[in-house]
């Protein structure tokens, strides 16, 4: 056991849609301009807000999950990705008590964990004293979790401050800070939530963003509660650290950047040399022994996708030769044989999957799920289980008959449905499942291994649509 001391803050919400990234994001760039090394977190499975968090802070940001990585190697992975740095700030997920089934993996879950303080972001827009009873609420649910103050967000005039101000001030609640409604804090949304920093000039909104924290909030003080908090005691992590033997191609352009950077470097301790690569831009794979095809907005990408037909063809030619090949959501769509966006209209993708991907107008399915293998495949064994998260607006539509090659059966930890899902055919791997390597260490190291038996010529060979 080792005791660890990093000054940390937990900005969490009431709900969805209160401000939490904005402020989160803003904190950060002000930070930042003090001359701290600041990193953030983000509680849950999101790929877009983290996005945010690194523009902001320069340094890249990473999720915290009791349900994609096991409770006891949380505390140990926050101190080894934020030990050098002067001051850490983790974002929440929705509201402060939602997560999972029981509760597993919520914001105030990952507090606690974590010994944070929390201060809670309260939407005022259409409230006034009742912003203080919503506060006390908050902090009276569940009195383990350290709720050290609020932020009051989307205010709207001076006589509203003090309406609000006078009842936080009655329940002792103490208020790091008012910020006023403006249209150039709003970040443009779409389907999965905030349209990522890879597709739009964010600078300009970031800049907004830091100029309202710098305003109209108590940076002093936030950066002393984070100090406040204790030491942690965790267990080291253990470094693997082994020597490169394999390369593998990892999918990073503006239509592929769904992924999790402790994910990735767990490959790179097991021995893996990550190269990046673009189905939109490239014509040529990299010379690599394995693929790996994150998740994202091919559907964003239609038409680029489609007219690059040289690169399809080398996946496909990669995929022949047997070499590993796994996709996840966007990059599972990417290899089916069509796309259909959301104004209906089919594009062809490389084909690998004997199935299409169809956009809809709603959620299709979110949650976290247990995904149980139902052959041998590139990750697992049949019957073995791997722990991910699905959150998607297409689904899958196969050839369905009655021989599809289904990769898992899938069990949906909120509701208790099961269902089949994803494609497995020898070394090809796909499905809607997210996944963190941390928290699938025995499938990281087999993919590892297949993609070692290619390179030395005794692959897995896929046979065909």
């Amino acid at each position: 056991m080792t005791l660890s001391n990093i000054p940390r803050l937990v900005i969490a919400g009431t709900g969805s849609g209160v401000g939490k990234t904005t402020i989160v994001t803003g904190l950060l760039a002000a930070l930042k301009e003090r001359g701290l090394k600041v990193r953030a977190y983000k509680v849950g499975p999101d790929y877009i807000d983290p996005g945010y968090h690194r523009l902001a802070s320069g340094q890249a940001s990473h999720n915290l999950d009791t349900w994609l990585v096991p409770q006891d190697r949380l505390a140990g992975l926050f101190v080894k990705t934020a030990s050098d740095c002067d001051l850490v700030v983790i974002e929440g997920v929705m509201g402060l008590y939602d997560g999972g089934r029981g509760g597993i993996s919520s914001t105030a879950a990952i507090a606690k964990e974590l010994a944070a303080p929390v201060v809670l972001v309260l939407d005022a827009k259409a409230a006034g004293e009742s912003v203080g009873a919503t506060a006390l609420g908050f902090k009276m649910y569940d009195p383990a979790v350290q709720i050290a103050g609020v932020i009051v967000n989307r205010l709207g005039s001076d006589s509203h401050k003090v309406m609000v101000d006078s009842a936080l001030e009655r329940l002792d609640i103490t208020a790091f800070g008012y910020i006023r409604r403006s249209q150039t804090l709003t970040v443009k949304e779409r389907h999965l939530g905030l349209t990522p920093v890879d597709e739009i000039q964010a600078e300009a909104a970031v800049r907004a963003m830091v100029e309202a924290v710098q305003n109209y909030l108590d940076i002093d003080r936030l950066v002393e509660t984070a100090r406040s908090a204790p030491p942690l005691e965790v267990q080291e992590v253990m470094q693997m650290n082994q020597p490169k033997t394999v390369r593998i191609g990892v999918a990073r352009d503006e239509a592929f950047s769904f992924y999790y950077p402790e994910s990735l470097a767990v490959l790179e301790e097991l021995g893996a040399e990550i190269v990046p690569f673009s189905p939109l831009k490239d014509k040529r794979l990299p010379v690599v022994d394995g693929l790996i095809l994150g998740g994202g907005f091919p559907e964003m990408f239609l038409t680029e996708l489609e007219e690059n037909q040289v690169f399809k063809a080398e996946i496909c030619g990669a995929a022949c030769q047997g070499m590993p090949i796994y996709a996840e959501c966007g990059g599972m769509m990417y290899l089916s044989r069509y796309i259909e966006g959301f104004d209906g209209k089919r594009f062809s993708m490389v084909g690998l999957i004997p199935a299409g991907c169809r956009m809809q107008d709603s959620l299709h399915t979110v949650g976290y799920v247990e995904a149980v293998a139902r052959e041998e495949n590139i990750f697992c064994q049949a019957g073995e289980a791997l722990r991910g998260h699905e959150f998607h607006f297409s689904h899958m539509l196969s050839d369905d008959n009655g021989k599809f090659p289904w990769a898992f059966q899938f069990h949906k930890l909120r509701t208790g449905q099961t269902y089949p899902g994803g494609y497995a055919n020898g070394n090809v791997l796909a499905s809607y499942l997210h996944l963190h390597f941390a928290g699938n260490l025995p499938a990281a190291g087999r993919f590892l291994q297949k993609c070692k038996e290619f390179q030395q010529g005794r692959g897995y060979i896929w046979r065909g649509k």
